[in-house]
């Protein structure tokens, strides 16, 4: 399927900043993350590069073999780290605390800062970190390396999130390293990669979790600090006990920040799958796909994990998930604030939450919001209609996008009081069905490639995926946030 160009009035992509090294975590990586090096592959061909995130960050001039030589063969950039560093953390795995953890297979290579042109918000620090660079000192039995389908379907996933308003990670190199690997979960031996992903940080509620652990309270202090410092966010409500306190102000702004990234998977019929607490990124930012599935139906018990046997990560039991993860950054912090300070910042997931979901499902539905207590009588209504009809989520939201098809029942009901904020004349909306990432879809894509070497489904998929993101427009910003 072929789509038409967007309108000249949808999202622009962002304006290219120029690029500007940093070297923020120097004074914390002592204590923090070890020096490493990259695996020496015997090849390197390269297989994606992100263009549009490039330009982002003033990295879009480099011909492909300075690419290869930075995000390949790791070649420090000017005045950037002179060696990756791979963060040490703890974490709770399924609720069990393991503290031998760490980056394994993948570094801190690089971080920058590089702002829209003309703007006058500060640029934000961005890390390029790496999966699949080679062996760590917190490798444990692994080789450190990824295998070129989990960077295909990492590719995937954080195009079709963003797309779908998620605050996600975008993948930003892939590059094929010509080793053989052997995992249990793909026929093997299978092909290698490399992967570059470009986020807002990789400090995770485990890593305040490892310095707790460790009784470093003036490391811990100082982590709370270059976080505030480096992920700025709104102060603490002005009712909230302790507010100016630097623990409790950076617990707030997790718990707004996790409430929203829940609503955001919610909504978008995404299922992450390792919901463990080194997975949780403090900026609130989703990353580090793994066994990723997107929602067949809505079913709150599907999982996408093949181990997780109990659905402790369902689809519908991610919100709770999230929720108990702020609940170990708060233990972490306990050290810094009393105990009344952090439980009164972990009292406002629901709301928060529950404000979330409503406004991000009225965006993607296409239909301009009516308060609280009618969107999520309308949000309610959607999941009932859903369950009855088979549907998955995406074929949902496109169906119903602006009310063009009225629906059935309590949610045809409710939908016929709401005004379109979105309009349905494009030829897009007129196609079967906008593109989804089901498991059958993403199997194909991956067979292409590994029978004929045919990299054409994947980059059709990736423009097809973007073009839904344009025609979608930018989610509405957390009120919160």
């Amino acid at each position: 399927m072929s789509f038409p160009a967007p309108r000249s009035d949808h999202r622009p992509e962002p304006a290219p900043g120029p690029y500007r090294s940093d070297r923020a975590i120097e004074p914390v990586a002592g204590w923090l993350a070890d020096p490493v090096d990259a695996a020496p592959f015997p090849q390197h061909v390269l297989r994606f590069r992100n263009q549009r995130q490039a330009a982002t960050v003033g990295l879009d001039h480099l011909d492909e073999a300075q690419w290869i030589a930075h995000f390949g063969r790791f070649e420090a950039l000017e005045d950037n780290l002179p060696r990756p560093l791979a963060l040490r953390y703890h974490g709770h795995q399924f609720r069990s605390y393991n503290p031998d953890l760490g980056d394994g297979r993948g570094f801190l290579f690089a971080q920058l800062r590089a702002a829209p042109q003309g703007s006058e918000a500060p640029a934000r620090l961005l890390d390029l970190g790496t999966k699949g660079s080679g062996q760590t000192p917190w490798s444990r039995d692994g080789d450190g390396r990824l295998t070129l389908k989990g960077a295909v379907r990492e590719i995937l996933a954080t195009e079709m999130l963003e797309a779908l308003g998620v605050n996600t990670s975008k993948t930003f190199s892939v590059i094929e390293t010509g080793e053989r690997l052997w995992r249990g979960d793909e026929p093997s031996p299978t092909r290698s990669a490399v992967l570059v992903r470009l986020s807002h940080g990789h400090i995770r509620i485990g890593s305040f979790q490892r310095l707790y652990a460790l009784g470093e309270s003036d490391h811990l202090e100082a982590l709370v600090a270059y976080a505030l410092e480096h992920y700025p966010g709104p102060a603490a409500p002005e009712d909230a006990p302790d507010r100016a306190n630097p623990a409790v102000i950076l617990l707030h702004q997790v718990v707004a920040r996790l409430a929203d990234l829940a609503a955001s998977w919610m909504v978008a019929g995404f299922v992450h799958g390792v919901l463990n607490t080194d997975n949780m990124n403090i900026s609130g930012e989703s990353f580090d796909y793994g066994p990723w599935r997107w929602a067949p139906r809505w079913d709150p018990r599907f999982t996408a994990a093949y181990f997780d046997h109990t659905g402790l990560y369902a689809f519908g039991r991610q919100p709770e998930a999230l929720l108990w993860n702020c609940g170990q950054l708060a233990m972490a912090l306990s050290p810094l604030a009393e105990t009344p300070a952090l439980v009164a910042a972990l009292d406002r997931f629901g709301p928060l939450y529950q404000e979330a979901l409503t406004r991000r499902f009225c965006w993607r539905l296409g239909v301009v919001a009516q308060g609280l207590e009618a969107d999520t009588a309308l949000v309610q209504a959607a999941e009932q209609a859903m369950v009855e009809t088979g549907l998955s989520p995406d074929a949902f939201f496109f169906l119903h996008r602006a009310g063009r098809q009225p629906g059935t029942g309590d949610f045809g009901t409710r939908l016929a009081t709401y005004a379109p904020s979105a309009t349905c004349d494009e030829p897009f909306w007129r196609a079967e069905a906008a593109p989804d990432l089901h498991i059958e879809e993403v199997e194909r894509i991956w067979e292409a490639i590994a029978e004929r070497d045919d990299w054409s489904e994947l980059d059709n998929k990736v423009a097809a995926i973007r073009e839904l993101g344009r025609y979608l427009g930018p989610a509405p910003r957390p009120l919160a946030q």
